[in-house]
């Protein structure tokens, strides 16, 4: 069976792959292929409003707690949300500023500046383009569970630590330092300057959010709680800080575009950042589309997804706004508004333009402390409280890869808290597929209950005691992790003077490594007078095993021990009748 899985999987191997174009097609293409006429584009509509509803308040509270000035997250959700929409590979993502990025931008702000800021988006656009269509999206996904869980909770906890200064309307001359120790430092250290007005503002909006949530979960909650929010304050003149107070405002239309300041320093001290820009923002969109695909039974291309998120990061630094990705909250939204396609988020940046063109001066009464509460809100949402604490029961290793990638994340650096979590996450792997490996000698064991007449056992009692025949098999996937333990096996056999069969029908995949294993006991083997027969090797095993030089003479291949067993009884016996 195992052989003739094989055959199907090398036959699977067979067909055409898929071309450039089924690839890189935007799923706008395909939905207007599709055929798409009034209604499509009534729900679209419907779709993109609910969502620029919820996005506008957002994307403003983003770029603020970005360190950047509220008018370039808009900018971010309508050039990116637009270009994500268009060129993309699911037909619901939704893009803009997220609030996983606050801690990257800000960070990159605070060391080389907005100029900075741009050519590091529009580097992180290059390389997503690049990764696309080298085809490396479908990697992105073999980051462990673990990790993705910890860095999520991580960056809620900075971000909610962001946002103190402005809930509780503490004064810091002399600024906010970045890492978050210091920062709570900071923060207690000026508690004398503590608004009782910015705590009650801040406290109204979760209050609103979270109430509207529970009894209209189908209003925009946000934005209400910004509205009322910003109507307490200017109705009671509180002593609260505004986007005007601190901004002046936002302008009411896109700026003109222009490329990033360039020189080649400023391009190399900003590398880093960029590309953990891409990495962050690649597995964000994906992310995002999985969520979107679980939610409607449909499939994204996911190279293509990320052709798109390079695009909309470029077009984004070229429009003076901050890096875009897909957001899983606004993609859920549009799902559940009732989205056709890619249509929905290309018209949620036109209504966040037409919002941006008519209402501009309405932004400036928002109050700084109410988007702070509504990033509480974002904060505790995004930490995945059921499968944090599932995570912490489940296994040892997993336990620890979640708490070490949570931390690093809190105390050190967010692009170090992914790479050690996931290389963590790896080696656990590594182990426990090494201990999944087995290899065991064999015993007669009876193939199926058929009639006396008939019945034959695989491994004859007579066999299994033959000083010239020992058979082995090996379980699992063989690769480096095991190579060690099943090769030592593997020289304590072959230094026997016997006919030596190992089955390998149970072996799925193996590896180089494992592969120089068998080569060393074969070798042995040879010197040693034995012969070394391997069974049940599926077309994948055999050729790797053949590009070791693990072939005949050395080594004999069979489809099956049985077939094996007969070839070297046949043999026993020619050098026996040789003999006399």
């Amino acid at each position: 069976m195992a052989f003739l899985s094989g055959q199907r999987a090398s036959r699977e191997d067979q067909r055409p792959k898929a071309t450039f174009a089924e690839l890189f097609t935007p799923k706008l293409v395909t939905v207007l292929r599709e055929g798409y006429g009034l209604p499509q584009l009534r729900a679209d509509a419907i779709a993109g409003l609910t969502v620029a509803i919820v996005a506008l308040p957002l994307s403003m509270a983003i770029a603020i707690a970005s360190g950047v000035n509220p008018a370039q997250g808009l900018f971010t959700a309508i050039v990116g949300g637009f270009l994500i929409s268009a060129f993309g590979g699911s037909r619901f993502q939704i893009g803009g500023p997220a609030g996983a990025f606050i801690v990257l931008v800000a960070a990159t702000v605070h060391e080389h500046g907005v100029d900075g800021l741009l050519l590091a988006t529009f580097m992180a656009g290059i390389m997503l383009v690049v990764i696309g269509y080298l085809r490396i999206g479908a990697y992105i996904k073999y980051i462990p569970y673990p990790v993705t869980v910890g860095f999520t909770a991580g960056i809620a906890v900075i971000i909610f630590a962001s946002q103190l200064r402005d809930m509780f309307g503490i004064s810091l001359p002399g600024g906010e330092p970045g890492e978050i120790i210091p920062k709570v430092t900071a923060l207690w250290g000026a508690r004398v300057s503590v608004t009782p007005a910015a705590i009650g503002v801040a406290l109204l909006t979760v209050i609103v959010i979270l109430g509207l949530k529970r009894v209209r979960p189908s209003w925009p909650g946000m934005l209400i709680a910004i509205a009322a929010a910003s109507a307490v304050t200017a109705f009671f003149a509180l002593p609260v800080e505004t986007i005007a107070t601190r901004y002046g405002g936002i302008p009411r239309t896109l700026p003109f575009p222009q490329l990033p300041v360039f020189s080649t320093d400023l391009a190399l001290a900003v590398l880093p950042d960029a590309v953990s820009f891409a990495l962050l923002g690649a597995i964000e969109s994906l992310l995002s589309a999985v969520v979107a695909d679980g939610m409607t039974g449909r499939r994204h291309r996911s190279n293509c997804e990320l052709v798109a998120q390079g695009f909309a990061n470029i077009g984004s630094a070229i429009f003076g706004g901050m890096t875009a990705t897909g957001t899983i909250a606004r993609t859920a939204t549009n799902v559940r508004a009732g989205a056709h396609g890619p249509v929905s988020g290309m018209l949620h940046a036109l209504f966040l333009l037409l919002f941006m063109l008519v209402a501009a001066p309405l932004a400036g009464y928002i109050p700084l402390a109410a988007l702070a509460g509504l990033l509480a809100v974002v904060a505790w949402n995004m930490v995945e409280k059921d499968a944090f604490r599932a995570l912490l029961r489940s296994s040892g290793g997993d336990a620890l890869v979640l708490l070490v990638t949570f931390a690093l994340v809190v105390f050190r650096d967010l692009t170090e808290g992914i790479v050690v979590g996931f290389l963590l996450g790896s080696v656990l792997f590594i182990d426990r597929m090494a201990k999944a490996v087995a290899i065991e000698a064999q015993v007669p064991a009876v193939v199926e209950d058929v009639a006396d007449s008939t019945d034959r056992a695989l491994y004859q009692p007579s066999e299994a005691a033959d000083p010239d025949v020992v058979i082995y098999r090996i379980s699992g996937a063989f690769f480096f992790g095991a190579a060690s333990t099943v090769g030592a096996v593997l020289d304590r056999i072959a230094d026997q003077r016997k006919a030596f069969i190992l089955d390998c029908s149970a072996v799925p995949f193996i590896d180089s490594t494992a592969a120089n294993a068998l080569e060393m006991a074969a070798a042995k083997s040879a010197r040693a007078g034995v012969r070394f027969v391997i069974a049940g090797a599926s077309p994948q095993v055999r050729r790797m095993l053949y590009a070791h030089h693990v072939r005949p003479p050395q080594v004999r291949f069979r489809s099956s021990v049985e077939k094996a067993v007969e070839q070297v009884h046949r043999e026993v016996a020619a050098r026996k009748a040789e003999a006399a």
